[in-house]
């Protein structure tokens, strides 16, 4: 049977229908939102394997290739810019200093602190290899897009993570772990591989 609680919420929702379908079409939002980014990850992946990329990949990459990032960039500036914990940065990272495409030095300021810097060979399959693929990818992902429907589509995602971003804020100010600290969950909290606050190469924000 259902709890008094439970009758006085329903009475609220039935004298507010707008409120019920405001919710209804935020959580068909960030439903799509969320097969978005594993469409993304899924597809994007594809789309630059040959290279031995993935979007995690790709996106740290385009992090990389920034002219105000030319000098490399600290582990915790990477992991706070990708929006992902340091833990999961470390262990791509890894990977891709495995692979060549990075190098780790400790920084010039604060020997504590590691910077990481693309390659040469790194950015020969950024710049090279990958680049054509990428664009080929937006063309095909965009398709029937207008230059306007794109500029909208940028303006309203920016403030959505806009306001994601106030919340992650004061979460942490509850002691709530945020993505970027060190003692984040490595999976709990993450959304699969394609990170959907994740813009592969955001120069809007940068």
């Amino acid at each position: 049977m259902p709890s008094a609680e439970t009758l006085e919420e329903s009475k609220k929702s039935a004298k507010n229908p707008a409120s019920e379908a405001r919710f209804d079409l935020a959580n068909r939002l960030f439903f799509r939102l969320y097969q978005s980014a594993n469409m993304l990850h899924k597809t994007g992946s594809r789309a630059v394997e040959a290279e031995g990329l993935t979007t995690q990949q790709w996106a740290v990459l385009g992090a990389l290739s920034r002219e105000r990032a030319r000098e490399g960039m600290a582990i915790g500036e990477l992991a706070r810019y990708l929006m992902v914990s340091r833990q999961n940065l470390s262990g791509l990272i890894g990977r891709m200093v495995r692979d060549g495409h990075v190098a780790i030095a400790r920084g010039g300021h604060d020997r504590r602190e590691r910077v990481v810097t693309m390659t040469q060979a790194g950015r020969h399959v950024w710049l090279d290899q990958a680049q054509p693929k990428i664009r080929a990818y937006y063309e095909a992902a965009l398709a029937d897009f207008s230059g306007g429907d794109l500029a909208h589509a940028l303006h309203y995602l920016l403030k959505l993570l806009g306001n994601m971003e106030r919340i992650d804020a004061a979460q942490a100010a509850q002691g709530v772990s945020r993505l970027g600290d060190d003692h984040a969950p490595d999976e709990g909290r993450r959304v699969p591989e394609a990170d959907p606050a994740v813009a592969l190469r955001p120069d809007a924000r940068a």
